[in-house]
């Protein structure tokens, strides 16, 4: 996660859990004025919850960097010569700064965006890479209830199955995000800024705490330029939640076993998404015409197939009685797709907070397995 998960789209929750006292710190001076950084893709619809308040005035950053030592050596009993040894050795990176900058693309439509994620190429590689490790991924789907050909959709859009788990050091560049978050100059923007800021700060104080209980090098570490690490991209807190011992080493790890790896995603989506074993994931609908699609406010499944029938909405696939979903709308290339995702679509969400994501996910998952999935 991610949390969670960053690899093609970058959409992380914001973490609650920042230290009180951590504050956004000014950029040293030799940081040129940054672009407007790029916004949770607009389809990612924001979660009801409150966020805390934050201040936001500027802190300088050697006292932010030392209000970071002390707070996280407090939080995790590390001692502090130890913490600042470590970012003695950490770099700022330019291009974390710029990749995170980038102006944002504009969203793609479905049928323009699922292309990226499943291709014939991916599909056979998601097969092959299904029947390779079929037996242990059995193990963890008997165990959890994640399917198998889901978890591998996962690896699949995240790193291409392990082709791709991200070549910037960890610790740079959560170290750039924790204290170089690029900032626009709108003041519009500032508040998401510093709260982002704040969120990879958090991060990088649960890299220490990470790295002590895996017994990990974190100057060794390699991820994605946000920080995501191994074939499923966990951000430290996510890796520290949900990564679980799947092989019974005594070890979670993310970067080498592959038992680990498959038991950590499926934990993810049970502990995090509240996975339901053997529930449907999505089903295409029709809307009745003359009405008007319902978007809600996010993909939490509170609406009763009868309230949703009121709106217009009929499931085109049998689905269990007394179920709860919610709808998902997606611009089809021959016209609107409207689909009822349940409990399991919602879970995907957890992993990256994106209907497409998820949708894509579930659909390459259903082609690996050899299900026919409709046109984009």
């Amino acid at each position: 996660m991610t949390k969670p998960a960053l690899t093609g789209l970058l959409a992380l929750v914001l973490l609650g859990c920042v230290p009180k006292e951590a504050q956004v710190a000014s950029p040293p001076p030799a940081v040129p004025a940054a672009n407007p950084a790029a916004p949770v893709p607009a389809e990612a619809v924001p979660e009801k919850a409150a966020a805390p308040a934050v201040d936001l005035t500027p802190v300088p950053f050697e006292t932010a960097r030392a209000n970071f030592v002390r707070d996280t050596s407090a939080r995790y009993g590390i001692p502090a010569a130890e913490i600042e040894a470590t970012l003695a050795r950490a770099n700022f990176l330019d291009s974390v700064v710029n990749a995170m900058s980038r102006p944002a693309e504009r969203v793609k439509p479905w049928h323009e965006y699922r292309p990226m994620f499943i291709s014939q190429a991916r599909i056979d590689g998601g097969r092959r890479f299904l029947a390779q490790h079929r037996e242990a991924l059995e193990k963890v789907q008997a165990r959890t209830g994640v399917p198998a050909e889901l978890i591998v959709a996962i690896i699949g859009v995240e790193t291409s199955y392990g082709g791709n788990t991200g070549r910037y050091s960890v610790l740079d560049a959560l170290y750039t995000l924790a204290f170089r978050y690029p900032r626009s100059g709108d003041p519009a923007r500032l508040e998401r800024e510093v709260r982002r800021e704040l969120f990879f700060r958090d991060e990088l104080a649960q890299l220490f705490a990470l790295a002590r209980e895996e017994n990990l090098d974190i100057a060794t570490l390699k991820g994605s330029y946000a920080g995501a690490m191994g074939m499923g991209q966990f951000m430290p807190s996510s890796y520290r939640d949900f990564a679980v011992d799947g092989d019974g080493d005594g070890r979670r790890d993310l970067f080498g076993s592959l038992d680990d790896v498959f038991a950590s995603i499926a934990n993810y989506f049970v502990k995090k998404g509240g996975w339901v074993a053997g529930g449907p994931v999505a089903v295409p609908a029709t809307l009745a015409p003359g009405r008007e699609p319902f978007n809600p406010e996010d993909w939490t499944p509170t609406y009763a197939l009868a309230d949703l029938a009121a709106r217009g909405y009929t499931p085109q696939q049998p689905v269990p009685a007394g179920i709860a979903a919610t709808p998902v709308s997606l611009e089809g290339s021959a016209g609107p797709q409207y689909w009822l995702g349940f409990q399991n679509y919602y879970a995907i969400t957890r992993y990256n907070i994106s209907k497409m994501y998820a949708m894509a996910v579930y659909q390459l998952s259903q082609a690996i397995a050899g299900r026919e999935i409709p046109p984009a």
